[in-house]
């Protein structure tokens, strides 16, 4: 932020091998480092420009980092083909190399009750929602993972016999597969179960599908190892008789946020939902059951705890304990929706969706006129073309017109990178597993003299990393400033910041970005000019206004991390939006703030008018998020002068122990201010 402000004083940062986590976060494997990527180099290049359903990772169970696989991404990097017949089904299914399998059309099953032995690293998703998959299903075999399966209505495999023990025909089934993700499908009408997680399957996750018109909708287990971790959320099970689901000897089974469904009137009566069998332990939290019969059960020997669900027009068997529930937080991040919401939630979203799986001409898509990236490689071992990253962004042409990759290979490059104006279209990822493994660090700060002699830094210079051009990205990387704060206390200016963004259309996925004071400086060119940034699955690490400036930024699905200042205090600031009257300033959405900092010391933010403009009006918008005891019970505070209650400063829905009710000193959103403060009113006419 501008110097004029007063300068904070804080904690020397760790060392960047190091990253600044907190241990005690970094112990919890809350969005875990590495989980979201797990790409190679090439995977990488050939993914960059892809439509964002090619490149999508799970959430749950399917996240973590577990027996040699980082996260879930199934073909992401591999080539884009599409299918319509079984044979090229098949054929790429079962292949060796990673593929992104789009299904265009109603592919019948022949013989009937086929089930495609589907092999590692594979992304089977429908084009909209012409992807059928008719008579048969697929199978996933011991040892097989990474794959997804996405946006395809599987169905009618039935053989006349409602509890058939014939006719073994699911929709999904696995035996010994591990980091599965089935999602926005919609499975039913076959001869045995919809979906089957057998003989110690793991790290899996279930989410927004529609199962219905079957005699079982979903067994999981079936196995005396309590090995299987699982996380089933957003599904519409309706008209099945049993197994809505039944998990048995499941080590963890996280459901939350789904609607079961008993309608009265036809020929499908339940005669059970959820069911922990065995030694399972057992989560549910903030469902729906409507009408079942005997909505929640579980052995002597399962635990299942319940939190925050409804029971509407039940009977039957309704019952918890058998232990203490498990905190699924240690292991990924999640912000359950309201259990009064999900029926209507889950009914508009659930199941097949047109945007996903579209044609989009991309490199990884086959088709005339599509264009590849152009890929630039850097690694500081000189086996890349370069050996530093701004010496591949001074290689990128002028006015390029289209994507421009620049993959860096793992290592710590110490290095400023400014990427200007006229370079649009340029990706800067890493290329390791994780996050973690390609490191840009430097150390500069706001009131640092800079070595021609032309003055100070000042907080904008003072960037590890700048992106100043459009529709740029940064992805798998982390991004640090080191700046020594305890040795140069004499210095005037300790704003030190991690990433600079000062353009339009920016993501930001995948990082970690960590610092102490003004980590993410989030800009736009002019006062004039619109700048959007879309930060995701990402960790965001420091102490004092270290997400601030005047851009529209979301904040979604990542981990704000507070850190205790140089010499060990804890106080701090979350947010300084500097916003301009009539737009959308900083929204946190769907995320956890966390740190290994003390109770009641942190603001949620503060309002900036920079150089005491009075025509700024800052907001900041923390909704959906789980909030750390670290939090002030009256969140936001003045700055400059200038009083927060004049500005935009409002929470939603939050939860965890940081979280607080609505008063004249915590304004909270109504339902239908929130409605206009979602991530799409913040993103306009761009969808990253």
């Amino acid at each position: 932020m501008s110097s004029t402000r007063r300068t904070a004083r804080h904690r020397k940062p760790q060392r960047v091998l190091a990253i600044g986590v907190p241990l005690a976060l970094a112990a919890s494997g809350v969005l875990a480092y590495g989980s979201v990527f797990g790409l190679g180099e090439e995977e990488r290049a050939a993914a960059a420009g892809a439509p964002s359903w090619a490149t999508a990772a799970a959430d749950g169970f399917a996240s973590v980092d577990a027996l040699g696989q980082n996260g879930t991404y199934g073909g992401r990097g591999g080539r884009t083909v599409t299918v319509k017949t079984l044979a090229d089904l098949e054929k790429y299914a079962t292949a060796p190399e990673p593929y992104v399998i789009v299904v265009a059309g109603t592919i019948d099953m022949a013989p009937v009750g086929k089930e495609i032995k589907v092999a590692s690293d594979k992304t089977i998703i429908g084009s909209g929602t012409l992807g059928h998959i008719v008579g048969g299903g697929f199978f996933l075999g011991r040892g097989v993972h990474n794959v997804i399966i996405r946006n395809l209505t599987i169905r009618d495999s039935y053989q006349g016999v409602w509890n058939d023990k014939e006719h073994d025909f699911d929709a999904i089934q696995m035996d010994g597969a591990h980091h599965v993700w089935i999602d926005h499908n919609d499975l039913r009408h076959t001869a045995d179960g919809l979906i089957d997680v057998r003989k110690d399957s793991t790290n899996v996750t279930v989410s927004w599908n529609r199962l219905s018109n079957a005699n079982k909708a979903f067994g999981i287990g079936w196995t005396q190892n309590v090995v299987t971790d699982i996380t089933i959320h957003h599904n519409w099970i309706r008209e099945t008789e049993q197994r809505n689901p039944s998990t048995d000897n499941a080590a963890h089974a996280h459901l939350y946020n789904n609607f079961m469904e008993d309608a009265p009137g036809t020929s499908v009566t339940s005669s059970y939902g959820n069911y922990a069998r065995g030694k399972t332990r057992m989560l549910l939290e903030n469902s729906y059951f409507q009408g079942m019969n005997n909505p929640a059960i579980r052995d002597a020997t399962a635990a299942l705890v319940q939190r925050g669900n409804i029971f509407s027009g039940t009977k039957g068997r309704n019952e918890s304990g058998g232990g203490t529930a498990f905190d699924p937080r240690k292991f990924y991040g999640y912000t359950p929706d309201a259990a009064g919401a999900v029926p209507a939630l889950v009914k508009s979203q659930a199941g097949p969706r047109g945007s996903l799986g579209t044609a989009t001409a991309t490199a990884a898509t086959a088709g005339a006129g599509a264009t590849a990236a152009r890929t630039l490689t850097v690694a500081k071992d000189g086996t890349g073309q370069y050996r530093t990253v701004q010496a591949a962004v001074n290689a990128v042409p002028v006015g390029n017109p289209s994507r421009v990759v620049i993959s860096v290979k793992p290592g710590t490059y110490r290095e400023t990178v400014d990427v200007p104006a006229n370079k649009p279209h340029l990706t800067i990822q890493g290329s390791g597993t994780s996050r973690k493994d390609t490191v840009i660090v430097y150390g500069n700060a706001a009131g640092m003299r800079k070595p021609d002699g032309s003055g100070t830094y000042g907080t904008p210079g003072s960037a590890t990393v700048a992106i100043r051009s459009d529709d740029s990205q940064l992805r798998n990387l982390t991004v640090s400033n080191d700046f020594d704060e305890a040795a140069n206390q004499a210095l005037n200016g300790h704003q030190a910041v991690a990433l600079l963004t000062t353009a339009d259309r920016i993501v930001l996925d995948g990082l970690i970005v960590t610092g102490d004071q003004d980590t993410l400086e989030l800009e736009t060119a002019a006062k004039d000019k619109p700048g959007r940034v879309h930060v995701t699955n990402s960790y965001i690490v420091g102490n004092v206004d270290f997400i601030f400036g005047r851009a529209t930024a979301v904040i979604d699905r990542s981990v704000i991390t507070l850190k205790k200042r140089w010499n060990g205090t804890s106080a701090g600031y979350i947010t300084a939006p500097s916003t301009p009257a009539g737009r959308k300033g900083i929204l946190i959405h769907r995320s956890t703030v966390d740190g290994d900092v003390a109770a009641g010391s942190f603001h949620l933010g503060r309002n900036w008018h920079p150089g005491g403009d009075p025509a700024a009006d800052p907001q900041a918008t923390v909704r959906d998020s789980v909030l750390s005891a670290a939090i002030k019970r009256t969140p936001w505070t003045d700055m400059g002068g200038f009083s927060w209650k004049d500005d935009r400063f409002a929470e939603y829905m939050n939860t965890g122990p940081g979280a607080g009710p609505k008063s004249t000193d915590r304004p909270h959103l109504t339902d239908s201010q929130a409605a206009s403060q979602e991530v799409a009113d913040w993103l306009g006419d761009w969808t990253p």
